[in-house]
């Protein structure tokens, strides 16, 4: 059995607890004032100086920017990769989409992750439907563009376009969670270059 060597510490186990207590009586005693509130903004002057100069636009494009919210709509095997990318890892909450949405009322995007049967495209588009304008749709994976390998067969879609309008195509089988964070880079792009007043007066 090995011997444990002697400890050469500077300080003692009594020396450090007499240290560690002068410490808190000190913090104790300079601590008896309560400091005051910081209510200095309550008579503060309206800030009439700061004046920033924008858009329409440009205003109405960075919220959606910074507030899309997706729709919950994993079809197969791409959806695994869809909620890795929502993890902690890869974390989607810093492009403001904190959670999935589970109604598509409350949503902007839909990420179409898997395999699209025709049995399951009549409530795809039902579901795009009841969401809200604006709108993108996001293709995911190999089956979302073309059927992958798939295509051709009887009961597949070959590809989300037949079924809806599409914005970003993801291609990979399944593409990684990088590839999909690249795809809502480009929404967001696309978001940017948007021009809500104008198609307001044109509608």
């Amino acid at each position: 059995m090995a011997i444990e060597p002697p400890r050469n510490f500077a300080y003692s186990d009594i020396e450090l607890d007499a240290r560690e207590g002068e410490i808190v009586e000190s913090f104790l005693k300079s601590h008896q004032t309560a400091i005051p509130d910081p209510i200095d903004w309550l008579n503060a002057p309206p800030l009439a100086s700061n004046v920033l100069l924008t858009s329409v636009d440009k205003v109405v494009n960075w919220s959606r920017h910074y507030s899309m919210w997706p729709v919950t709509f994993g079809l197969a095997c791409c959806a695994i990769e869809m909620m890795c990318t929502a993890a902690s890892r890869f974390d989607l909450a810093r492009f403001g989409m904190e959670i999935f949405r589970a109604s598509p009322r409350q949503a902007d995007l839909m990420i179409v992750a898997g395999t699209l049967t025709w049995k399951m495209a009549p409530w795809l588009k039902r579901i795009y439907d009841q969401m809200p304008d604006p709108k993108w749709v996001l293709a995911m994976g190999s089956c979302g563009t073309s059927g992958g390998i798939f295509k051709g067969s009887y009961s597949v879609v070959p590809g989300f376009n037949k079924i809806v309008p599409i914005d970003v195509y993801v291609p990979g089988c399944p593409p990684r969670p990088e590839a999909l964070l690249q795809a809502i880079l480009d929404i967001h792009a696309k978001v940017d270059k948007m021009s809500p007043t104008r198609r307001a007066v044109e509608g």
